[in-house]
């Protein structure tokens, strides 16, 4: 790897943006994707190795994706949140606790986690969530889930789920779309949140919650709650 090329790689990984190193395997020369002219059929395999990120060959080319990392923003620390965070980090995600009551948001609460205690709409803007960024909603306060959601709902996040019964749901939709929000953009968010297991502990609201984004992520099929 020349040292031009490797600038251009890290460069690329401090923006933040999806790439993949392919290497011709019998001379070792590289190219960037998406960024470099590729021999016919390498954009295609480059794309679809950083999709599902994990290596791949494409005739005699060895690709390497580069991700930015697997982010979960989780907004509010309640007993949902801590049963989510083992199964989040063993999945590899970053995490990071939202939530300004600082009663909540302590570290013996959320171990091994990075803690943002300012207000969800100024939590995001320092976030900057993309689209390798999960955010879940959970407080059930309309003071700290909406401003949340309404950055979620402007950002390219992959997944955006929030707590909340039916009726719940309907009056935050309401509250959304006077914000500028449309139906299509609204239709983003999954609530009630979680994969329809019948879950009743928070660590079973936990366990939906991680599996629907892992669903969600992988490209599975998910149809709406009946």
């Amino acid at each position: 790897m020349t040292p031009e090329f490797l600038a251009r790689l890290q460069a690329a990984r401090a923006a933040k943006l999806p790439v993949a190193v392919c290497t011709r395997m019998p001379d070792g020369a590289q190219l960037l994707a998406p960024d470099d002219d590729m021999p016919a059929g390498l954009a295609e395999a480059a794309a679809a190795a950083i999709e599902a990120d994990k290596t791949a060959n494409h005739d005699n080319w060895f690709i390497h994706p580069h991700n930015p990392p697997l982010r979960l923003l989780i907004v509010g620390a309640v007993h949902a949140a801590q049963a989510m965070l083992p199964m989040a980090q063993g999945l590899g995600f970053a995490i990071t606790v939202i939530d300004p009551r600082r009663a909540f948001a302590t570290e013996e609460r959320l171990p091994g986690v990075e803690i943002n205690r300012e207000w969800p709409d100024d939590a995001m803007a320092q976030l900057a969530p993309d689209t390798r960024t999960a955010i879940v909603t959970l407080t059930h306060d309309p003071k700290i889930d909406d401003p949340a959601l309404d950055a979620a709902l402007r950002s390219p996040a992959f997944y955006i789920g929030a707590l909340g019964s039916r009726k719940t749901h309907a009056r935050r939709l309401e509250r959304l779309g006077e914000l500028g929000h449309s139906p299509e953009s609204l239709a983003r968010i999954r609530a009630p949140i979680g994969l329809d297991i019948k879950a009743v502990t928070a660590a079973e609201i936990g366990l939906s919650i991680v599996a629907e984004i892992v669903a969600t992520r992988r490209g599975a099929a998910l149809s709406k709650r009946g």
